[in-house]
């Protein structure tokens, strides 16, 4: 990991691979996130606000943004980006014989959310890719996809199950840590 400091002294974080520990509420603000193929993956009810996410050029094939690794149904945990900004690096910006997607199921019961980002028009209109030939669609939790398991959240409700407030309990632990956060929707 690299540590730079902005102008407001606030560390920012520069991470090339996330892979978030299974079951860990896990929290992450303010970095830069960058890479080509499931780089942001694993299975814990993680919250990434106020980022940016670089897509870099991979060295063949297409990009993958998200890889989630959920496999019980019953599991309070997903991949969430909220107030969050997908782009390409300049090196794939303009690169028409590269695909980029924002994830692929990893595992059977796989579950990401994107609320209020900004998503370039880099992505792939489906927005979503297959892990393999054997991927599960019908268990999933995805948002702009053309699947069984497709969702689009429109209920109040349920969007805010997936606040920091609610989905890992923030106000009970980022205060202590002094971090900052959104609490709810942007």
């Amino acid at each position: 990991m690299e540590i730079s400091l902005r102008a407001t002294n606030v560390p920012l974080r520069i991470i090339r691979t996330l892979y978030t520990r299974h079951g860990k509420n896990q929290f992450f603000s303010y970095c830069s996130i960058y890479g080509t193929v499931d780089f942001i993956f694993g299975d814990s009810a993680i919250v990434i606000q106020n980022l940016y996410i670089g897509v870099r050029l991979p060295s063949g094939g297409e990009t993958v943004v998200t890889a989630d690794g959920r496999i019980d149904d019953k599991s309070n945990t997903a991949i969430v980006m909220h107030n969050c900004s997908i782009s390409p690096t300049p090196e794939l910006q303009g690169n028409s014989n590269v695909k980029s997607y924002l994830g692929r199921p990893w595992k059977k019961f796989s579950r990401t959310v994107i609320l209020q980002s900004y998503i370039d028009a880099f992505i792939d209109p489906k927005g979503w890719l297959k892990f393999n030939s054997m991927s599960d669609l019908a268990s999933l939790y995805y948002a702009r996809v053309n699947w069984p398991g497709y969702h689009i959240l429109s209920n109040p409700d349920e969007v805010k199950s997936f606040i920091v407030e609610n989905f890992i309990r923030g106000r009970d632990w980022l205060p202590k840590l002094g971090i900052p956060f959104i609490p709810g929707l942007a």
